[in-house]
């Protein structure tokens, strides 16, 4: 079995939109203005609460509750998770090939799992992907391995015949300690630096199937 793992937010789904309005209306209840978007951008890849932290420092604010906050930014966000957000061009044709290539796939996102799940049927994609790890699924999260490793497990794959795919450092991190292949996606929201280590790059995610089987040949 050959396995693709991929990343959600910034790499199948262009996420940014919908993030960066909820992350406006949160701050906008404490009367602290909203970031851009290119600074909401800034600050995804590691998890919903890493995500209203740091919108709190940007906003340089310490007397928030942070746990509160983030139970309220999933309170707005949970009705808007794909009100402005969308697949990245190519993505349900890409994924389609692979299954139709004889991969499986699945996903390994630090987003909660019920707004993963909940992305991709609203998308029309989730019958192609055998598992989802979320960033609630497990006792961690990307970076660290384990994280990959119970997302592989899912699917009964193994780490020697998988391909982890995002567009940040901590996909790159999480796959290099698993023992998997990945294909850092330049497409995402991701700065070049977080290829660092990848075993290899792509700048359109129609580049994946070519790619990987560069990287893992049919046995």
């Amino acid at each position: 079995m050959r396995l693709m793992v991929f990343d959600l937010d910034g790499t199948l789904v262009d996420s940014l939109p919908d993030l960066s309005d909820c992350v406006g209306l949160l701050l906008a209840e404490y009367g602290l203005p909203a970031p851009s978007q290119d600074a909401v951008r800034s600050m995804i890849g590691d998890g919903v609460g890493k995500l209203v932290e740091r919108a709190l420092d940007h906003a340089n604010t310490k007397d928030i509750d942070r746990q509160t906050a983030i139970h309220r930014f999933m309170e707005i966000y949970g009705p808007r998770v794909t009100e402005r957000s969308r697949l990245f061009p190519g993505t349900e044709e890409t994924l389609r090939r692979l299954v139709g290539e004889g991969w499986t796939l699945a996903v390994c996102t630090n987003k909660p799992v019920a707004a993963a799940n909940d992305i991709l049927r609203t998308f029309g994609i989730m019958d192609l992907f055998a598992a989802v790890g979320g960033g609630d699924s497990f006792p961690v999260r990307k970076p660290d391995p384990a994280h990959l490793l119970g997302t592989i497990a899912l699917t009964n794959g193994t780490a020697a015949r998988s391909i982890m795919v995002g567009d940040h450092a901590n996909d790159i991190l999480a796959a290099r300690g698993a023992g998997a292949k990945s294909i850092f996606a330049r497409w995402g929201y991701g700065l070049p630096a977080y290829a660092d280590g990848a075993t290899a790059e792509a700048d359109r995610i129609s580049d994946i199937p070519v790619i990987a089987d560069t990287l893992l040949k049919v046995s």
